[in-house]
């Protein structure tokens, strides 16, 4: 016989959980952040979860390597675009390295400079991303993270994508 194992990793009493760190704007307290890739009309490509003390530049490549192929119209001479033309982004994803990795996959980068680029100019591409995490976190559980397994908050944040989706192409059918 063999002694048996706890069926649970985490017991109630324990904070935290996959996924989470030290968040540097809240005092400290364990935290996870979100990180989205939404088109022009603010409909979610890719979202990752990551902890609050992971840096965002970190995110940028995996996040765009997440976006599925982009099947565009019929009839342009060429191959079709498997990636978007332009990535804009916040001073959070400025980084050389992030520029050239994104150059490297046929993106332009349109990401803020830290200390050159006002915060206006990027406003005005911004609002979309912003908007759709409002509708994202308008989910109770994305909002206040009840979840210690990762994969089933991943599985949550996916759930809620899908369901900005649906709702997009009901408003586009009416």
């Amino acid at each position: 016989m063999e002694p048996s194992q706890r069926r649970f990793a985490q017991y109630s009493s324990q904070k935290g959980g996959e996924q989470t760190g030290p968040n540097p704007t809240d005092r400290g307290k364990a935290g996870s952040k979100y990180h989205l890739v939404v088109d022009r009309n603010g409909i979610p490509l890719a979202v990752r979860l990551s902890a609050a003390n992971v840096h965002d530049s970190t995110q940028l490549l995996p996040l765009v390597d997440a976006v599925p192929s982009i099947i565009g119209p019929r009839g342009k001479p060429g191959r079709p675009r498997k990636r978007p033309a332009k990535l804009h982004a916040d001073k959070a994803y400025d980084s050389s390295d992030r520029r050239r990795d994104l150059r490297s996959r046929a993106i332009t980068p349109r990401i803020g400079r830290r200390g050159v680029d006002s915060s206006e100019r990027l406003g005005r591409y911004r609002w979309v991303v912003e908007r759709s995490f409002a509708w994202l976190l308008g989910c109770r559980r994305l909002g206040v993270r009840y979840e210690r397994r990762a994969d089933l908050l991943q599985g949550l944040l996916h759930l809620a994508c899908s369901l900005l989706c649906v709702r997009f192409l009901a408003l586009v059918t009416r």
